[in-house]
C-alpha cells in the first residue's frame, strides 16, 4: 500500500485508528514490512491531530503489530501478533529443491511414538489427576535431569513448549517498555515474543562461545529488566557457552541481582555440547526452559521449566487462569518416552550424528575458503556479504537456505543452513556451489 494514500486506515480517535490498522494487518491488506503513513500525513487525511495518530501508533507498537524504524518510519512487524502466519518454509519445497531451512530434528533419530501412545491410551488420566498441573513421573524426570546439571529444583513447572515457557516467564515479571537483552543474531520468534509483549529487544553481540563479555557489560549499563540466553546450540549460529565464558557472564550478571535471567536450553541433550549455566545460586529471578521437541517429536509441544519459587508460582498461576494445565495425555506420553531404558543411548546417537553433519559441512566449506560456524545444535551459520544473492544463487542450484536478515539486529549478514537432516555427501555437493557464489569476481584469499 502506498503510504501517501492510506485509505484502509480510518477513524476519528486513537482507538478507532488503531483498530482499523489492526484489521488491515489481520486481513493482509497491510502486509509484513508495509509502511504506514507518517503521523502528520495520516492526521491531515483523517482531520485529526498528530497527537491522536501518534497515540494510535503507540498502541499498535505495544500490541506487537508495528515497529518504529527511525527514518524508515513505522512498518508492519515481521510477524504481527494478530494473525496466524505460516512461516516461509512451512510449504513443501518446490520440486527439485533440497530444503535446508526447517530446523526440526531428523525424524529417523526420534523415538517411535506408537508404543508410548498405546500405553497412555490404555491408562488415561483420571479426573483427579487432571487437577494436578504436572505429571508425577514427568516431574521426577525433570528433577533428576536439572539436578544432574546443578540446577536447583525447588520449583518446577510444565509449559506448552519452550517459547510458551519463555513468554510466561517474561510476562510474570516485565511490563510494557521494559528492555530485554537478547543475543544477536537470535532466533526470530524470541524477538517476535518481545515485540508482542511490548518489550524492547536490545542486541548483545556473540561469538561461538556465546555473548561477548565486553558487549554484555555495555548492554547491562542501560539497566535492562531481563536477559534471554541460549546456553548451547544457539539458533542460528550454533554457539555454546564453555565453562570460562559462562563464569565471566555470571560475574557480570552478579552485579545486577534484580535482573531476570532466562536460559532457553531448547536442544539440550542432543546439542553436542555440555550445559554451562550463567545463573548463579543467589540469583533472585531466573528460569531455565528445556523443550522436548528436539528429543522426542516436534509436535510434542511441551517443555520443562525450573526457576525461583516466585517466578514458577506466577507461571503456574497464569496457566491455571487460562488453559488450566498442559495436556496430561501429552505429559504422560513424553514421560513414557523420556523414561524409556533406551532414551539416553538414543540421545547420544542423535547428538553424535548431528555433530558429524555440522562438522561435515563446516569442513567442506573450509576446503573452499568459506568460513562457517556451528559448534553445537542443528545449524551452521555462514557469514556472507550479500544474503539475497547467496540465497538466490543456492536456490537456482537446487538448495534452499535461510537469509540471516530475520535473525539479525545489528549483526553482520549471513545465511543459516540447517544440517539436521543433511545426507551423506551433500556437504561436498553444496560447498562448491556456495563457493562459486561468494567468490564470484573476488580473489578467494581476500574473502
Amino acid at each position: 500500500m502506498n503510504p501517501s494514500t492510506p485509505q484502509d486506515i480510518t477513524g476519528s480517535n486513537a482507538r478507532e485508528i488503531a483498530a482499523s490498522a489492526e484489521a488491515a494487518i489481520r486481513d493482509g491488506v497491510l502486509d509484513t514490512g508495509a509502511p504506514l503513513p507518517t503521523v502528520r500525513a495520516l492526521a491531515q487525511r483523517l482531520g485529526t491531530s498528530p497527537a491522536t495518530v501518534s497515540s494510535a501508533y503507540r498502541t499498535l507498537r505495544m500490541r506487537g503489530l508495528v515497529v518504529a524504524e527511525g527514518r524508515r518510519g513505522t512498518r508492519v512487524a515481521p510477524r504481527p501478533a494478530v494473525r496466524a502466519q505460516a512461516p516461509p518454509t512451512a510449504a513443501a519445497a518446490p520440486s527439485g529443491l533440497r530444503d535446508l531451512t526447517i530446523g526440526f530434528a531428523d525424524p529417523e533419530l526420534l523415538p517411535p511414538l506408537g508404543p508410548a501412545l498405546s500405553y497412555v491410551a490404555r491408562q488415561p488420566p483420571s479426573p483427579i489427576e487432571l487437577l494436578e498441573l504436572g505429571h508425577d513421573e514427568l516431574l521426577t524426570f525433570a528433577r533428576s535431569w536439572f539436578e544432574a546439571d546443578g540446577v536447583p529444583t525447588d520449583a518446577l513447572a510444565v509449559t506448552a513448549g519452550a517459547l510458551d515457557g519463555l513468554e510466561r516467564v517474561l510476562s510474570a515479571h516485565l511490563r510494557t517498555g521494559d528492555r530485554v537483552l537478547i543475543e544477536d543474531p537470535a532466533y526470530p520468534p524470541i524477538s517476535d515474543i518481545l515485540l508482542a509483549l511490548g518489550l524492547v529487544a536490545t542486541p548483545v553481540a556473540i561469538d561461538q562461545r556465546g555473548p561477548l563479555p565486553d558487549a554484555l557489560e555495555r548492554a547491562l549499563a542501560a539497566n535492562p529488566a531481563a536477559i534471554v540466553l541460549v546456553p548451547r546450540a544457539q539458533n542460528p549460529t550454533g554457539a555454546a557457552l564453555d565453562a570460562d565464558r559462562a563464569a565471566a557472564i555470571r560475574g557480570l550478571l552478579a552485579r545486577h541481582p534484580d535482573l531476570l535471567v532466562v536460559e532457553d536450553d531448547h536442544v539440550s541433550l542432543v546439542a553436542g555440547a555440555p550445559f554451562h549455566s550463567t545463573i548463579e545460586p543467589q540469583r533472585n529471578r531466573w528460569a531455565i526452559v528445556r523443550s522436548v521437541s528436539k528429543l522426542l517429536h516436534p509436535d510434542l509441544r511441551l517443555a520443562l521449566l525450573a526457576g525461583d519459587e516466585v517466578t514458577v508460582a506466577r507461571v503456574q498461576g497464569r496457566l491455571v487462569l487460562g488453559p488450566r494445565w498442559v495436556s496430561h495425555v501429552l505429559q504422560a506420553t513424553a514421560s513414557r518416552l523420556l523414561n524409556d531404558p533406551g532414551f539416553a543411548a538414543r540421545c547420544a546417537h542423535a547428538s553424535a550424528t548431528y555433530t558429524a553433519r555440522r562438522r561435515a559441512l563446516i569442513d567442506a566449506l573450509a576446503r573452499h575458503a568459506i568460513p562457517a560456524v556451528g559448534g553445537a545444535g542443528l545449524n551452521v551459520w555462514v557469514p556472507v556479504r550479500e544474503e539475497a544473492a547467496v540465497v538466490r544463487g543456492l536456490s537456482d542450484a537446487g538448495w534452499l537456505v535461510l537469509a540471516g536478515e530475520r535473525f539479525r539486529i545489528a549483526a553482520t549478514p549471513g545465511v543459516r543452513i540447517t544440517t539436521a537432516t543433511l545426507r551423506d555427501g551433500e556437504a561436498d555437493q553444496i560447498a562448491p556451489v556456495l563457493a562459486e557464489i561468494v567468490h564470484s569476481g573476488r580473489p578467494r584469499e581476500r574473502y
